[in-house]
């Protein structure tokens, strides 16, 4: 077998398409990982803030979900089922029904169909259509739900959908919490456009959201935006879809990111963590008297991925059945919401965002945020920018990242902030 060194980067430039993105940020050859570390084929090892773009929340190659898949495969596991019974499924089933949703009161159906956070998507407004018999969709500014045609017609940013490459319709975009200042209630605009019968906005068949608008910059809806939100779309007939593809699984520090704000979702899009090792996997959640595709009217080859199965059920065994996890998740977005406050004030006018284990600091341009970024690699710890200008720096590490990592990390972004913040006060000077 041919061991693979930093000095064989030039077959990616050779044969890999320019397409490939975050290895242009970090531009290593990486050969190992575990929880929060990431090491590179020269021995370097790294802190990771990025984790799978919240794909790994309980950092890499968990030991336990590790050893359930090694036992699965050698003892001859189905690997692929299309969406046949297996035992897999069925475990993992068992599992989410008694650790997520009975101890919540939550009665939905799931549904399996590609592997990836849009196929989720793609599937809930494709049903939402079919459920209402409307074709318009809802979605808000800086929204980001996936690049494939329908799903990236309800994605906000501008440099996806100009990859399109033809008309995205079919939606109609409205302003996030927030994103018209302080003082306008956009919940309030939306519920007076969709009231107008002169607003020219058709009758939604869905209207979907984001909580923390992970991609979007990490806007942060409150809980009661989110409930007029909801309420909105009932009193329109809408089915209610939240996107909880990056920020559940615990990112905001319960399983659900709206648990706490009172409502009950018609869709909920997961993918990303729900597998719990960085495995594909993708399920839409659906309200019982809203599941009413046919058999195989909306499907997809690898709609069950029975090795993301096996870890999934780990996952939820290992840390959900025990309720001192959200209390330790809890207890890691408090110290990075200290930390985080404590640097921002190095820099003028930078200012926190997010939520949970879901945060950063908008330093008011994607310049200043790539070159923190920069810094911080270079000492070891990787992380990456989010918002419409790439104005944000986001930290994403695992939810159960070790103390020790974590502070370690967190240093390190203060003190590439120091340096940034240093030089500039000597320059204006």
């Amino acid at each position: 077998m041919t061991t693979v060194t930093t000095d064989d980067k030039a077959v990616f430039e050779r044969r890999e398409s320019a397409a490939r993105s975050y290895c242009r940020s970090f531009p290593v050859v990486f050969e190992k990982a575990s929880g929060a570390t990431l090491k590179g084929a020269d021995g370097k090892e790294y802190i990771d803030f990025l984790a799978g773009c919240s794909s790994l929340n309980y950092g890499h190659n968990d030991p336990d979900m590790k050893t359930a898949l090694v036992d699965y495969i050698t003892n001859d596991g189905v690997t692929h089922g299309l969406d046949m019974h297996t035992s897999a499924k069925a475990a993992f089933l068992e599992a989410f029904e008694r650790i997520v949703l009975k101890p919540r009161n939550m009665d939905y159906r799931m549904m399996f169909m590609g592997p990836t956070g849009a196929n989720a998507v793609e599937a809930a407004l494709k049903l939402a259509r079919k459920v209402t018999g409307r074709t318009n969709v809802i979605s808000f500014t800086n929204g980001f739900h996936g690049v494939t045609l329908g799903a990236l017609a309800a994605t906000g940013n501008g440099y996806h959908r100009g990859g399109a490459g033809v008309p995205l319709t079919g939606v109609t975009r409205m302003p996030f919490e927030g994103s018209m200042g302080k003082d306008v209630d956009t919940a309030d605009f939306l519920n007076r456009m969709l009231s107008e019968p002169s607003s020219g906005i058709e009758p939604p068949a869905a209207i979907i959201l984001e909580t923390v608008q992970g991609e979007g910059g990490l806007n942060a809806a409150s809980r009661n935006w989110v409930r007029r939100v909801a309420e909105i779309a009932r009193a329109h007939g809408a089915m209610f879809i939240v996107d909880d593809i990056q920020a559940g699984c615990g990112r905001t520090g319960s399983f659900f990111s709206f648990e706490e704000m009172g409502v009950e979702p018609d869709m909920i899009t997961m993918a990303k963590s729900l597998s719990g090792f960085g495995l594909p996997l993708a399920t839409l959640l659906i309200k019982p008297e809203h599941d009413i595709f046919g058999p195989a009217e909306h499907n997809g080859t690898f709609r069950g991925n029975n090795h993301a199965f096996v870890t999934a059920r780990v996952a939820l065994e290992k840390y959900w059945a025990d309720s001192d996890f959200q209390t330790e998740i809890r207890k890691r977005a408090d110290l990075m919401t200290k930390r985080l406050g404590e640097i921002a004030s190095m820099l003028p006018d930078a200012r926190l965002k997010g939520r949970g284990m879901m945060q950063g600091i908008d330093v008011g341009s994607g310049e200043l945020a790539s070159e923190i970024c920069a810094r911080c690699f270079a000492a070891g710890l990787i992380i990456e920018t989010s918002g419409a200008h790439d104005e944000v720096v986001k930290i994403l590490c695992p939810i159960n990242i070790e103390i020790g990592t974590f502070t370690r990390g967190l240093d390190i972004l203060e003190e590439a902030v120091g340096e940034i913040a240093r030089s500039t006060k000597i320059a204006a000077e």
